[in-house]
């Protein structure tokens, strides 16, 4: 009777620990059984949640547009490149496009984004510095400007003008990645998410504006939430960002807008931007907006309040990143119907 107690008590005290555990750090995909929830969408899948992401560099230049792939992407960080143009580092695990593009070339937060994520890292051609800093630090990586137009990993389109015209073939990338000895399945944490149907709080957010810009609205995105969906689309300058195969308009659960301290560090106009130690941040989702702040947790960028993570709802999501100067305030106008 004792040591039936004495289980009885161990057991109780492990299931204890266990449901603290589950507050505190997300839960594993699969454990790697194949089966689970999709890390970056908190969608369940019978299929398998295991495979490797892949995160990559999408050109946004006006000259690049339509894009292709983007609707497939789980998570898309919107982040400047130059000047004020802007550039998406799209990531992809629970859906597979046909092609990804155009692919334009290497900065240092990216690819440490990806390796972040535990993703393998895609772009096309970079400064020579660059370069050396992708292999220096380890990042998994594939280069482009290694497979120009070979026709069997990157093509080139004759519609448009380099450097606008590379697109990676995205069912090719995983012998790629085996050619280079890298992981083709990874067992990966989930990001925190809502249950599918929960009440969102905060104050209503029907259109969101994200200013990059102060010359051109082609690179301030407008997202517009679809009540009837609940989810949102994104135009820029009045034309909505859609598909360029099918004209497929881009739709997301959530958006979330964080700012981040940005230095320009060349005569090129390349940054540096800290995308490691949090700050203030605006989570729009369900055409409501909540202020909440930003934080890296086991590499990746979540909402929190008072320090407990803010869950996603499973979903899509874009990650807008804006300068600390001048700010969320500035960069972000919210306007209702």
């Amino acid at each position: 009777m004792r040591k039936k107690a004495i289980s009885i008590l161990c057991a109780s005290i492990l299931i204890l620990l266990i449901g603290c555990s589950k507050d505190s750090k997300p839960a594993s995909t699969d454990g790697g059984k194949g089966k689970g929830t999709y890390p970056l969408t908190g969608e369940q899948t019978k299929s398998g949640a295991d495979k490797r992401i892949k995160a990559i560099m999408v050109n946004n230049h006006t000259k690049a547009r339509p894009q292709s792939g983007l609707s497939k992407a789980d998570i898309v960080f919107e982040i400047l490149a130059e000047g004020d143009i802007t550039r998406f580092l799209a990531m992809y695990q629970s859906e597979e496009p046909d092609e990804v593009g155009p692919v334009r070339s290497a900065r240092e937060y990216y690819f440490n984004l990806a390796d972040d994520y535990n993703a393998v890292y895609v772009y096309h051609g970079a400064a020579k510095f660059v370069n050396k800093m992708i292999k220096d630090e380890h990042i998994e990586y594939i280069n482009g400007a290694q497979h120009d137009n070979d026709g069997t990993l990157f093509k080139r389109s004759t519609d448009r003008q380099a450097p606008h015209n590379s697109y990676v073939q995205f069912g090719a990338l995983e012998k790629e990645m085996k050619a280079a000895g890298y992981d083709t399945k990874a067992d990966y944490e989930s990001l925190p998410f809502k249950k599918k149907d929960s009440e969102v709080d905060g104050e209503a957010a029907t259109n969101i504006q994200v200013k990059y810009s102060a010359n051109s609205d082609a690179y301030n995105p407008v997202y517009s939430y679809q009540k009837d969906q609940n989810i949102y689309t994104r135009s820029a300058a009045d034309e909505q960002t859609v598909e360029k195969s099918d004209s497929t308009p881009i739709e997301v659960t959530n958006l979330f807008v964080i700012e981040a301290p940005h230095e320009v560090f060349d005569d090129e106009g390349r940054r540096k931007i800290d995308l490691d130690n949090g700050g203030d941040a605006y989570l729009f989702q369900g055409g409501k907006q909540k202020k909440v702040k930003w934080e890296k947790k086991d590499g990746y960028i979540i909402p929190t309040e008072d320090g407990k993570p803010v869950g996603f709802l499973p979903g899509k999501t874009w990650v807008n990143v804006v300068p600390e100067n001048p700010g969320l305030a500035q960069a972000v106008e919210v306007f209702n119907e």
